[in-house]
């Protein structure tokens, strides 16, 4: 008897900066059957923890169905317990009082309620291939003198740009 097992996209995460805060960019990888897309941006100035998020963030957009359940795997305790261990949901309670991200992750939120969501967290540099492949990505848009502006990191009132 054969066993079938429920259809899932798989979406992997990474992202870096060279320097914290300095240049950065994310790398995810999209997996459904046969298929596998590669996404990689780079930004100027911006930190580790906005990187990893919005790798998540990315590939999340990035579907065209919400109807497939969807695993994420991530290297970044931060995002995987922010999410699991439902911290987010107490700081949009508070307003995000004393929290950094919070533009990022108002854009998560808005994507959460839509997919059927598992997140697993898998050990940085520890040979997961897919892992692996996405810090390549990460670190590659981070270091090719990335010009795209983090509007969420930048335009803040810290005299960053003006």
């Amino acid at each position: 008897m054969e066993i079938r097992t429920k259809e899932m996209i798989r979406i992997y995460t990474d992202g870096s900066s060279r320097g914290n805060p300095g240049p950065g960019g994310f790398g995810t990888i999209l997996k459904f059957n046969d298929k596998v897309k590669e996404i990689s941006q780079g930004f100027r100035l911006t930190t580790n923890n906005r990187m990893e998020l919005l790798a998540v963030i990315v590939g999340l957009e990035s579907l065209k169905t919400t109807k497939i359940p969807v695993t994420v795997y991530s290297d970044s305790k931060y995002v995987i317990d922010s999410i699991t261990l439902g911290w987010v949901f107490g700081w949009v309670k508070k307003g995000f009082k004393g929290k950094k991200n919070k533009d990022l992750w108002l854009r998560y939120l808005e994507l959460h309620s839509q997919f059927e969501l598992k997140f697993v967290w898998v050990k940085g540099h520890a040979g997961h291939l897919e892992n692996e492949r996405c810090d390549q990505l990460a670190v590659a848009a981070a270091e090719n003198n990335p010009q795209t502006i983090d509007e969420g990191y930048e335009s803040k009132d810290e005299g960053l740009i003006f």
